[in-house]
Formats: structure tokens, C-alpha cells, sequence
């Protein structure tokens, strides 16, 4: 239960860590928008929507990596959502027994 604990309060500061690059990638294009919790697929470019980076390369780059750090935000949730029911179940069981 210790090091459930102690994972837990490492991926909350991992978390906190990649909030702040999602941010961080947010300001520096108003295209991408101020939500933290979605991937950008709809923008408008001149031109064609684009496949590749051929329309607009330094928006189309900015938002792979902030779709990247969007997943891996996504991950880190789904382990501490695993690991809080852990947590939970453990501490159930101490107090029950």
C-alpha cells in the first residue's frame, strides 16, 4: 500500500508535468485551442485539408506533438485509474479484516 501511494504521487507530478506542455503547446497557436483533453483534427489551413505537412508545416508539426503529449496524457490517467482501484481494494481490505 506504501508504494501504491508513493507511484501514485509520481504520476501525479508526471501528470502536472505534461499539463503544463499541453499548455505550453496550446499558446503557442490559437488554431489548437485551449482544451486540454482533446486531440486537434479540425483547423483551417489554406488550401486542402492536408495529409502531410505541405499546407501548413510549422501548425501541422505543433499539433502531431501536442497530439503526442495528448496520449501519453491519456496513459498516464488509465494508470492511475488502475492503480487507485488497487489502492481502494487494498485499503478495503485492511480495514475490513
Amino acid at each position: 500500500m506504501f508504494y501504491g501511494i508513493i507511484a501514485m504521487a509520481i504520476l501525479y507530478t508526471l501528470l502536472s508535468y505534461i499539463l503544463a506542455w499541453i499548455r505550453y503547446f496550446n499558446s503557442q497557436d490559437e488554431r489548437l485551442g485551449q482544451s486540454t483533453w482533446r486531440w486537434s483534427y479540425d483547423y483551417e489551413v489554406d488550401g486542402e485539408r492536408d495529409i502531410s505537412d505541405l499546407d501548413d508545416k510549422n501548425f501541422v508539426r505543433l499539433r502531431r506533438k501536442r497530439n503526442k503529449i495528448i496520449t501519453l496524457m491519456y496513459s498516464v490517467v488509465l494508470v492511475m485509474f488502475i492503480l487507485s482501484m488497487s489502492l481502494l481494494s487494498q485499503i478495503l481490505i485492511f480495514f475490513l479484516n
